[in-house]
């Protein structure tokens, strides 16, 4: 007796269209190696021209603040690390943040010294490989990618001798941090940062004036300021529209009121203006690094005040914000005067910043659908939470 088998699925369709010939529509994902995770984009072509686009997510849905809704404010925590899991470290801060609005804590000097430095060098790490896997979108051999990786490595030894965890940290507890530097850390810390802008400079020798590197990324993907702004975008793709608006600036916190460092801005909002914010950033990251280790005092890491066993922090709401290195990453938190929230939710930048992506992509070929993606920066744990 023979098998029957089973239709296989198609990816593509053909839609009738206006005039001659056929659109085509075409499933990118949900595995596919320019997506960046279990992501899928539903792309109707005229040829190799976009005209229509829809991101499809969901497939990596965890159901985290349902889950946060039924655990406690520490327990949290670690969950937070699952978010941007590039960035573990800063999402861990947002979150405290939130908590020590709504409970009232103070964080003292050197824990705040502490989270500064953990926060730029996690953007420093998170710019270079972005970088590194927008090149390797455009075809380009892995090398790119090697040497963000390589620079990477270094910084995740950092946190694993300060954490345990080299990507995973659950390190920020409210009202400071869980532990103190252990020794030798800062001589090491200074030495990664006095050593990063001789790959920055490598890098952008590498990149920056490569023909086709301008020639795949300049007038392409562009994302207007009017449409920016309207639509909520923040972090790097804001900025590379030309708007200047950084939460380190704007809202001054932590201590990022005492470090002096500039907001680079994009003239055209298209992929290379990304790219290049990106590479000005990280030597911005490095001015506030250069100021703050050698400035970081002594003293505790955490708020005496703070008790984490039996936290109940009275009835109230706050939102607790940061610039992450993908843009505003929020958490806000309603309080009944239980143990755990009574509502818990996040604003993840990655799904903010991907909700443009169909108008980026209209009118473009095919081809660059791949580079504009990768130029947004998301993290599929972020964007379907």
């Amino acid at each position: 007796m023979s098998a029957i088998a089973e239709p296989t699925p198609k990816n593509f369709e053909l839609l009738p269209k206006d005039g001659d010939g056929e659109l085509l529509e075409v499933a990118m994902g949900p595995h596919h190696p320019s997506t960046h995770g279990v992501f899928r984009m539903d792309v109707v072509l005229d040829g190799e021209r976009v005209v229509k686009l829809k991101p499809v997510f969901g497939y990596l849905h965890r159901n985290h603040e349902k889950i946060a809704e039924g655990t406690s404010y520490l327990g949290s925590m670690p969950y937070t690390d699952r978010l941007d899991y590039f960035c573990s470290l800063t999402n861990n801060w947002a979150y405290a943040l939130a908590v020590e609005k709504l409970a009232g804590l103070q964080v003292p000097e050197r824990a705040e010294y502490i989270r500064v430095i953990t926060a730029e060098l996690t953007r420093l790490q998170n710019h270079a490989c972005l970088i590194g896997f927008l090149v390797q979108d455009m075809g380009a051999s892995g090398t790119p990618l090697m040497y963000a990786f390589r620079e990477r490595e270094k910084i995740l030894d950092l946190f694993e001798s300060l954490t345990g965890a080299r990507m995973m940290c659950n390190y920020m507890r409210f009202g400071g941090c869980r532990c103190d530097l252990p020794d030798g850390w800062l001589a090491q810390a200074q030495k990664v940062v006095d050593e990063f802008p001789k790959f920055i400079d490598e890098f952008e020798n590498f990149l920056s004036s490569n023909e086709i590197l301008m020639a795949r990324t300049q007038g392409v993907g562009v994302l207007p300021r009017e449409l920016a702004i309207n639509a909520g975008i923040t972090g790097p793709m804001l900025r590379a529209a030309g708007i200047n608006y950084d939460l380190r600036k704007v809202d001054n916190y932590g201590i990022y009121g005492r470090f002096q460092f500039r907001v680079p801005l994009g003239d055209h909002g298209d992929v290379f203006d990304r790219y290049m914010i990106r590479v000005l950033e990280m030597r911005e990251s490095v001015k506030i690094l250069q100021q703050a280790l050698p400035k970081i005092p002594t003293g505790p890491i955490i708020d005496p005040k703070t008790k984490l066993r039996g936290f109940r922090p009275k009835a109230g709401e706050a939102y607790g914000r940061i610039e992450a290195p993908k843009g505003e990453l929020g958490f806000y938190l309603i309080s009944d005067g239980g143990p755990n929230p009574y509502r818990y939710r996040v604003r993840p930048p990655s799904l903010i910043n991907l909700t443009v992506l169909e108008d980026m992509c209209l009118g473009q070929m095919i081809a660059d659908v791949v580079i504009i993606l990768g130029s947004v920066d998301i993290v599929l744990g972020e964007v379907d939470r």
